[in-house]
């Protein structure tokens, strides 16, 4: 065997494995692209879904203080009637 035939299938053997490490570095760099996208839209749902909590918090505590002032018309709005008086249901009349 010639020295240059040699030499050919070396530098093929060395663009194999080169061609394996290229393919093994492409790999890796879309698999990290790929979790970076992942991270990228959960950082997003998570966001919209602290929104949404929050505008659900406040609109839980507009709704207990508009019960407590709704309650406190109630307490303070209902007359006591004379002892003996009954009270007349509207739909009686």
């Amino acid at each position: 065997m010639s020295a240059a035939v040699r030499a050919a299938e070396r530098a093929k053997d060395w663009a194999l494995v080169a061609a394996r490490e290229a393919d093994r570095l492409l790999q890796e760099a879309r698999k990290r692209a790929e979790s970076e996208d992942r991270q990228r839209q959960l950082k997003r749902t998570l966001s919209k879904t602290g929104r949404v909590l929050r505008a659900a918090g406040q609109a839980a505590l507009v709704a207990g203080v508009l019960a407590g002032i709704a309650a406190v018309r109630a307490e303070r709005g209902a007359r006591k009637l004379p002892a003996g008086r009954k009270r007349r249901l509207s739909s009686a009349r």
